[in-house]
């Protein structure tokens, strides 16, 4: 992806990207019920490289499965590109994990930007501590083969209630993960760029004991005038 672009999303909020969405109608882009597994004091940003799951039929997914080189979990493992997050749809079950702590190891080895499930991962503790966001549910120790039964790659999926297409742009923070279509993500993260940037004045105006009322939206001339005074003083 454009890297000005992705530069922007790593010091943006999930939040004010979601505004910025819902200003063009996109008003489901946040992924329902997936959290961090770990603070990393970074954001997540990398095009969407998708893994979906099936229900298991233990007829066809016995741990035999993982010795074929082209299992989908597997093979998407070594595939997902450097930079990329591997975004996979577990539909919504944390009963049985979705990858555990060698597979997201191997990730990061690789360079990719991140990880997320909407269902659960095992080894969690391990995960939180590498250096590699990564989004689940809720831990889960049961292998995925219990109940999910990897099917496809590269593919549509859904995700936390969202739909992820391949190359849609994911970002994550400290509160979750926003799904931007692809060929939204630079006028997206431009504005969301000069939202920050309003929203620091607002905070810091807001902290001085002003009032809301006409500062947040800023429905008074004279609050867009000492806008435009603060970004003077403070270089941005």
């Amino acid at each position: 992806m454009d890297e000005t672009v992705r530069q922007q999303l790593a010091e943006v909020s999930t939040a004010t990207l979601c505004t910025a969405l819902f200003k063009r109608g996109l008003r489901n882009q946040f992924l329902q019920d997936v959290h961090p597994v770990g603070a990393k004091g970074r954001n997540m940003v990398g095009p969407a490289f998708t893994l979906r799951y099936i229900p298991a039929r233990e007829d066809l997914n016995g741990l035999e499965v993982f010795r074929n080189p082209e299992h989908p979990q597997r093979a998407g493992v070594e595939q997902c590109p450097k930079g990329a997050v591997m975004v996979m749809d577990s539909r919504k079950d944390a009963r049985a994990a979705s990858a555990g702590s060698i597979l997201v190891t191997r990730l990061m080895q690789r360079g990719v930007a991140g990880v997320v499930t909407d269902g659960g991962f095992r080894d969690s503790p391990e995960i939180a501590a590498l250096d590699i966001p990564a989004y689940h549910q809720r831990p889960s120790a049961p292998t995925n083969l219990t109940l999910h039964q990897a099917i496809d790659l590269d593919v549509p999926i859904a995700c936390g209630d969202v739909a992820v297409w391949p190359g849609d742009i994911i970002v994550g923070d400290g509160e979750g993960v926003v799904v931007i279509p692809a060929h939204l993500a630079g006028e997206i993260a431009a504005e969301a760029v000069e939202m920050t940037v309003f929203e620091d004045f607002v905070t810091e105006q807001v902290k001085a004991g002003k009032t809301i009322i006409g500062l947040y939206p800023a429905t008074k001339e004279e609050t867009l005038t000492a806008f435009a005074e603060w970004r003077k003083q403070v270089g941005r």
